[in-house]
């Protein structure tokens, strides 16, 4: 599940006629190209893929050759449940085994058929969903609350109107800094009488002329004179003692490090980046040859038992 919460965010949704999928393309430097995030299963189905690309590929040939097998054998398109169906069940033997592990990817299948056209959602616990618009990935739950404010009137929208939509639930995931460009975004249609087809790179500008600009935010007001700059050296506003209390656990529990941990603290302190504790430790004479001197600058382990802040350093 974590490798589909730290993938590049994909967005699906469908209307009466037409079912898009829109992805963001992530490139791992400056010096690679933009990894492919939607695929093309067979001419009424496509996917879109969050998490490992490895496990995302082997589930792509799968479902590739399981359309192609049916439609060998029965002469007419394999429905795009049932092709669901087959995924759900192979990606759930791993969550049974203890030799193997699931599968790393997260879907969204988008298809037309008999039936019309769906969007369906699968997860790396085999677990599958019909859905009427969904948005996976790292900050998707900024998408999939556009999607839910705008989504009673998907259903109506002609193909431009769903396109726009996608891009808009997109770049919702971005950063206020970022924004979607023909390199980073990749789109994939299909729908009634329209195969399933992916747009890439320059195929994507036509769609993107058509987006608004993104409204940046408000810069912030500038200080009066009369009230001074915050210092860098300055400690934070926080309550230093959770901080206290989050190392001295963290200490007790890694004995081969409190020495240094400690050692560390006390620096901090006596340049003034932390503020000065109160209470004394019992052992602290155990922890440095001149933690004599460092009696009142660590909060006592009673105080620290009492709490349950978490936290790393």
């Amino acid at each position: 599940m974590e490798a589909v919460k730290q993938g590049s965010a994909t967005v699906g949704l469908k209307s009466k006629t037409h079912t898009v999928l829109v992805a963001l393309k992530r490139a791992q430097s400056e010096l690679a190209a933009h990894q492919k995030k939607i695929l093309h299963v067979d001419n009424h189905i496509g996917i879109s893929v969050v998490g490992l690309t490895a496990d995302a590929r082997l589930l792509g040939n799968f479902m590739h050759q399981e359309c192609l097998d049916f439609r060998f054998v029965f002469d007419r398109p394999l429905s795009v449940s049932r092709l669901v169906s087959l995924i759900g069940s192979k990606t759930q033997i791993p969550t049974q085994w203890y030799g193997r592990r699931p599968y790393g990817v997260g879907l969204l299948i988008a298809g037309y058929d008999d039936m019309g056209p769906h969007i369906f959602q699968t997860c790396p616990s085999a677990n599958y969903f019909d859905c009427r618009a969904m948005s996976i990935g790292a900050r998707s739950q900024s998408a999939r609350t556009y999607l839910e404010r705008h989504m009673s009137g998907f259903m109506e929208c002609n193909l431009n109107e769903l396109v726009k939509h996608g891009l808009h639930a997109l770049r919702e995931t971005l950063p206020a800094e970022q924004d979607l460009t023909t390199k980073n975004v990749s789109i994939g249609i299909v729908g009634k009488d329209l195969e399933f087809t992916i747009y890439d790179d320059d195929d994507v500008s036509p769609f993107l002329e058509g987006l608004e600009e993104r409204p940046q935010r408000r810069a912030q007001p500038a200080q009066p004179d009369d009230e001074p700059a915050e210092k860098a050296d300055e400690p934070m506003a926080l309550s230093h003692k959770p901080v206290y209390m989050c190392i001295i656990k963290y200490v007790r529990m890694q004995e081969p490090l409190r020495m240094t941990v400690i050692y560390t603290l006390n620096q901090k302190m006596q340049r003034g980046l932390l503020p000065m504790a109160e209470h004394p430790v019992e052992d602290a004479e155990m922890c440095h040859p001149d933690a004599s001197s460092w009696k009142g600058l660590l909060p006592s382990h009673k105080e620290c038992s009492q709490t349950r802040a978490v936290g790393s350093i």
